[in-house]
């Protein structure tokens, strides 16, 4: 199939941006990477009466270091996101996740911001924002706002971006150096979205989890921060950590469904494998290192 037919607009600014999406009231979409949207406007599943394409806005690339984080243009495309290498040295939970997003091809047109605004309940870079603690920054031809990444998703593909808005940057917070990376998923083929997946970071002060970041995907209707499983790890000595029950304490922040692709029992049993069988291991190669 065809689109339906469409307005295109390629605004060089942010402010450009959001003024058509003001006017457009509602009738808008934002493009990016197109790697989602495309297949939907070509299935008439999205009919949007004008494509707004952020991908000449030099302000919204790059990656660079801010107080206390480092902030990702949502234009950035993955495969440069992949390559930085501040990301690579201050957020490797970032970068681990992002080698499991799509394939290849995919990456060379996919954007940071398109993943983690779309709000895919499977896929790594949503629940990567939420377990990091992440901070979403919206504009509008109002003004700007920021947004907690594990306050921004409402449900499937919901989110809280009113329809004038605009993500315009995401800032994830300083983790300390020699951060134990969390990142485990399961899928049918590589590239595909998860089947069940978890994503995280933990700190460690002499023997103790001094701070802990998790979230899950493929897990329920939005990314899922494991708040009680945080809560479990933090103040935690490893030789005193039960894996096993801090997994129990994750599933139980889940809501997880049946489809074609898995039952909701397998996600529960499979999410609680990989939450412990990943923290045993990582915690057991710190400990060696």
């Amino acid at each position: 199939m065809k689109p339906a037919p469409f307005d295109y607009v390629a605004p060089r600014s942010v402010e450009e941006a959001c003024a058509v999406l003001a006017e457009a009231g509602g009738g808008a979409t934002v493009i990016a990477g197109g790697q989602t949207l495309v297949p939907l406007l070509n299935l008439r599943m999205s009919q949007p009466f004008i494509l707004v394409d952020i991908t000449r806005i030099e302000a919204m690339k790059g990656v660079r270091r801010t107080d206390g984080g480092i902030w990702v243009g949502p234009a950035t495309r993955q495969a440069d996101a992949l390559a930085d290498p501040t990301l690579a040295e201050h957020l490797p939970a970032f970068t681990a996740a992002l080698r499991h997003v799509g394939h290849y091809q995919t990456r060379n047109r996919g954007t940071v911001g398109g993943s983690v605004a779309l709000g895919e309940p499977a896929a790594e870079m949503p629940a990567t924002a939420v377990a990091l603690g992440a901070r979403i920054e919206i504009t509008s031809a109002s003004g700007t706002r920021t947004v907690p990444a594990d306050e921004f998703y409402l449900g499937p593909y919901m989110t809280v971006l009113e329809p004038d808005e605009l993500v315009t940057g995401i800032v994830y917070p300083d983790w300390a150096a020699g951060h134990v990376v969390l990142f485990r998923e399961v899928a049918q083929r590589p590239g595909d979205f998860a089947l069940v997946g978890m994503v995280g970071a933990l700190e460690l002060r002499g023997g103790t989890i001094a701070r802990a970041g998790l979230g899950l995907f493929g897990m329920g209707p939005t990314p899922v921060k494991a708040r009680q499983a945080e809560a479990a790890l933090v103040g935690a000595t490893l030789d005193a950590l039960d894996p096993r029950a801090v997994a129990d304490l994750a599933v139980a922040d889940c809501a997880p469904f049946d489809d074609h692709h898995a039952s909701a029992e397998y996600r529960r049993t499979v999410g609680r494998r990989i939450v412990a069988g990943t923290l045993r291991e990582a915690l057991a190669l710190k400990e060696a290192a």
